[in-house]
């Protein structure tokens, strides 16, 4: 399978090892990987904006740039969901692209749900002595169904241990502009995610979404909290001994 990667905007400019990671997960996988290096920005935050002018625009540079490949994958939650859900949307009324658009939907996956989902994975090689707890971002949870998949391959890691987060469903307060817009109610979402995180007893936090993971570690390390902070993905690709953690200097 070809699978053309789609980095991400925060993968490419605060933690380029996500990307590093799901290339080895997937050309383990037995996918030939490659990164367009045309692909930019997926446009969400100018369509949570409201400016669907240039959200149009930048989906179509996207759907150029991803021409061609069986699948399309991103380690992001939020960005296969823009792909995957709101590219549709954005050109319902348009029939010149609408089924260009609607053919990369139907080959665009979030991931870990692609490797176990599309890729059949059960298991990863990977050792990591920790005990961990997992928060669900939210649009790899409700518009992807991304659930029991990290899990399930969670499981798999050599030493790994897992506590459910009793609010593992629970937005974290980032919300890509709502953090902006809404600060104080972002502040007390993340400040009450923090907080469950701290309870499980846990020593890292995983998630599937670089977004969430950088609003939590920076709320963890505002309290003085030493709990590493990892996308999933470093974890299941056995990085962590590589590459500090998340808001941790190099």
């Amino acid at each position: 399978m070809r699978v053309a990667l789609f980095v991400t905007c925060l993968v490419d400019f605060f933690r380029p090892t996500v990307g590093f990671a799901a290339v080895t997960l997937l050309e383990r996988a037995g996918c030939t990987v490659d990164v367009p290096r045309a692909q930019t920005c997926c446009g969400q935050p100018a369509y949570n904006a409201g400016d669907r002018v240039d959200a149009k625009a930048i989906a179509l540079q996207v759907v150029e740039a991803v021409a061609g490949y069986d699948y399309v994958v991103a380690p992001s939650g939020s960005c296969a969901g823009m792909l995957r859900l709101h590219y549709p949307e954005l050109f319902a009324d348009d029939a010149a692209v609408f089924p260009r658009v609607r053919e990369l939907a139907a080959r665009t996956w979030e991931l870990v749900s692609f490797l176990v989902d599309v890729c059949g994975v059960q298991a990863v090689e990977a050792r990591w002595d920790r005990r961990v707890t997992y928060h669900d971002a939210c649009s790899g949870l409700r518009e992807l169904g991304v659930k029991e998949q990290p899990r399930r391959l969670l499981a798999s890691v050599d030493g790994l241990s897992m506590t459910e987060l009793p609010g593992a469903e629970v937005c974290c307060g980032f919300g890509g502009t709502f953090c902006v817009k809404y600060p104080d109610i972002s502040d007390k979402m993340v400040s009450d995610k923090q907080a469950e995180i701290v309870a499980t007893g846990a020593e890292a936090v995983l998630a599937g979404d670089l977004g969430c993971l950088l609003n939590i570690a920076g709320k963890l390390h505002r309290h003085g909290r030493k709990i590493e902070v990892r996308h999933i993905a470093e974890v299941l690709a056995d990085l962590t001994e590589k590459v500090p953690a998340i808001g941790v200097p190099r």
